[in-house]
């Protein structure tokens, strides 16, 4: 039986503008949002958490904090980024210490398009890549990334995936026919890969617009080849992309509410907000096992697009932008979608959040540390177990970020407020509770006792006693291996 997805109809493209500063083009010149042009991936905004590459976002002054999206990459415009593992920190002040108004980045994505392709779906052969540009790239398995397994059972999805260095957008639809040879359905994906991912969904409508005319008109290319001369990637000679972190750690920036209406709205119910609602209060489970760098798999049953937004969500909850902080910590990379191929990449990779449509990934425990299943997570690591349970203070703070969005949505109600928004919220909670922890780690490995009490892990937000191998973990993963903990801290 073939269900739909959560997905608004299939769109002509309309392909969404890089954010301007306010006042830079007048109202009449703005485009009508579309929802094919509204589902960013990211959650309040590019920016947030996701991986930039040369083109990306860079930092300004405090005299250019109205200008748009904020971002994670302390990478300038124009200039190569950094290879993994070496992230610049941007220099400055604290969250507390700067305005929330001045804490803004500009925006200046350049198109970055590597490579488009179609994949269709051979009743002999199973997935095979039909057609792309360029003839010589390597695009060996993306047949099976941009087709997820399972997804003959959807009428429409779209997919994240990484493609060796690069990152990737597909949009794949099953349309009924009446053709013996295709067995009754016709099933392809149109995609892209870029080096980065923070513009990729500007070409969600066109990509989905594709997809429904290579169904209806197989074979008629030109629009895609002209498509891909118009945005094909200025790549240094080697060809060579960067996959960064996400999020790195360098933010810089926490959010902007003069941001381009289409980069703000993700998820047809919101990216963060709908994570949270999902999860409840096991949000506060994934948030530390994000901030200690767990390799987290997410599994589904398709459509897969919800699900690679729940890898991007994992990835928020570990933003820190304190300068510094976490240099030696391994990256947390999305992998978004992957499937059996990917085995050999999970193996090597110390950090990570992925999905995956493929149960089989449930016995390979040594590629995953926790196994997402609907909202159940689990580990089978007897050391992260207790980790699984909700102390005093998770709860407390669930119970925090659910009245401020209670206020938040009241506010909007009451007052028409448009310029805040769920997602701002959610972020900024974890962020500056990420922020919390490690100022006061900071401050006690600078005091003449370099000894955490009660009193100082009760300041970070935490249950002295209910959180103690949370903290234990992580002055073990990032470094604050000077500090003493009091016997305070062993008894209930």
């Amino acid at each position: 039986m073939v269900e739909r997805s959560d997905r608004a109809p299939l769109l002509d493209w309309e392909e969404v503008p890089s954010a301007e500063k306010p006042g830079a083009a007048h109202e009449k010149d703005k485009p009508a949002t579309s929802p094919g042009s509204s589902r960013a991936l990211g959650c309040a905004a590019p920016g947030f958490g996701w991986s930039t590459s040369p083109g990306g976002p860079r930092s300004v002054s405090d005299a250019d904090s109205g200008s748009a999206p904020p971002a994670t990459s302390s990478t300038p415009t124009g200039t190569d980024a950094p290879c993994p593992g070496t992230d610049e920190h941007l220099p400055g002040p604290t969250l507390g210490e700067v305005p929330l108004e001045s804490r803004m980045v500009k925006w200046e994505e350049k198109d970055q398009i590597v490579s488009v392709f179609v994949v269709t779906f051979n009743t002999r052969s199973g997935n095979m890549l039909e057609w792309c540009l360029p003839r010589d790239m390597d695009l060996e398995g993306v047949e099976f990334k941009a087709i997820a397994s399972g997804s003959h059972r959807v009428t429409t999805d779209f997919i994240y995936f990484r493609k060796g260095c690069y990152f990737g957008l597909a949009c794949f639809a099953n349309m009924a026919v009446e053709s013996a040879v295709e067995r009754g359905a016709r099933m392809k994906s149109v995609g892209i890969l870029s080096p980065s991912y923070t513009l990729l969904y500007r070409y969600m409508s066109f990509l989905e617009h594709q997809v429904r005319l290579q169904l209806q008109t197989p074979g008629h290319y030109s629009p895609l080849e002209a498509f891909y001369e118009d945005k094909r990637a200025l790549l240094p000679p080697s060809g060579d992309a960067v996959v960064t972190a996400c999020p790195a750690n360098a933010w810089g920036a926490a959010l902007n509410h003069s941001m381009h209406p289409e980069m703000k709205i993700t998820h047809p119910a919101g990216c963060m907000s709908q994570f949270i609602r999902f999860f409840g209060e096991q949000i506060m489970v994934l948030w530390k096992l994000a901030l200690l760098r767990r390799r987290i798999l997410i599994f589904s049953p398709p459509p897969v697009g919800v699900v690679c937004y729940r890898v991007y969500c994992c990835c928020c909850l570990a933003n820190i932008s304190i300068p510094g902080v976490g240099v030696a910590v391994p990256e947390f990379r999305p992998f978004f979608y992957v499937n059996v191929a990917d085995i050999g990449a999970l193996e090597n990779e110390l950090a990570y959040v992925a999905c995956t449509t493929e149960k089989i990934f449930e016995e390979k425990k040594d590629l995953y540390d926790v196994y997402v299943d609907n909202q159940n997570v689990k580990t089978y690591r007897e050391g992260l177990k207790p980790l699984l349970r909700l102390s005093t203070a998770d709860r407390d703070k669930y119970r925090k970020l659910t009245e401020q969005r209670q206020m938040l949505l009241y506010s909007q109600e009451e007052n028409g407020d448009c310029v805040s928004s769920e997602e701002d919220l959610f972020i900024l909670f974890f962020l500056e509770q990420n922020n919390r922890i490690f100022q006061t780690l900071s401050e006690v490995a600078g005091s003449p006792d370099p000894t955490l009490t009660q009193e100082s892990v009760r300041a970070m937000g935490l249950d002295p006693h209910g959180d103690r191998l949370f903290l234990l973990h992580l002055l073990e993963i990032y470094g604050y291996d000077t500090l003493l903990v009091s016997d305070q801290l062993c008894c209930s």
